[in-house]
């Protein structure tokens, strides 16, 4: 090949090899960490009302709850949950609930059977929690105002916590910094 010939090989590949260097730049490095911004989803199936999306919840704080009915944790953490859910709501602050259960009418009885009232997708997939980097269930982020995730909590916890309400009403009170 003569030098003429490999010079627009060259140029091409170190072109591509920029544009690639740019696209992986924007990408997410791993699951998001505290201070970092939530993963963006929507069009998730509800349980009630139509689809679900982290947009419907703008300028809200969000307790994004991953979670499945047949996880001996994730069933022992929803009755403290759901109680949460009923404190928080008046604060502006939303409990999403996102189950990974596969078995809808199973996912509709355990509902029934705990009386939950908090908003439920559904992912059986695992889709959405794949990108928060969810592996293990129950894992909860909690996302301020803008969207950011303020805490990540790995497996159950106790939601009766009064900590955990002032944590999340610190995060709504308007005019505080998230």
């Amino acid at each position: 090949m003569s030098k003429k010939g490999g010079i627009p090989i060259v140029l091409l590949g170190l072109l591509a090899g920029t544009a690639l260097l740019f696209y992986l730049r924007g990408q997410p490095t791993g699951p998001p960490g505290v201070g970092d911004p939530a993963p963006a989803f929507a069009g998730l199936p509800a349980l009630r009302g139509g689809p679900v999306g982290l947009e419907d919840y703008r300028g809200r704080v969000v307790v994004l709850n991953f979670w499945a009915t047949w996880c001996p944790p994730c069933v022992e953490e929803t009755p403290s949950l759901e109680r949460f859910a009923e404190k928080a709501k008046p604060l502006g602050v939303v409990v999403l609930g996102v189950s990974v259960d596969t078995d809808l009418e199973a996912l509709q009885k355990f509902v029934a059977d705990y009386h939950l009232t908090f908003p439920i997708a559904r992912d059986p997939s695992r889709a959405l929690p794949a990108r928060y980097g969810t592996f293990q269930f129950p894992e909860t982020y909690i996302l301020d105002r803008n969207g950011r995730v303020a805490e990540k909590i790995i497996s159950n916890d106790d939601w009766d916590d009064p900590r955990m309400l002032s944590f999340v009403e610190a995060l709504a009170r308007p005019g505080q910094a998230p």
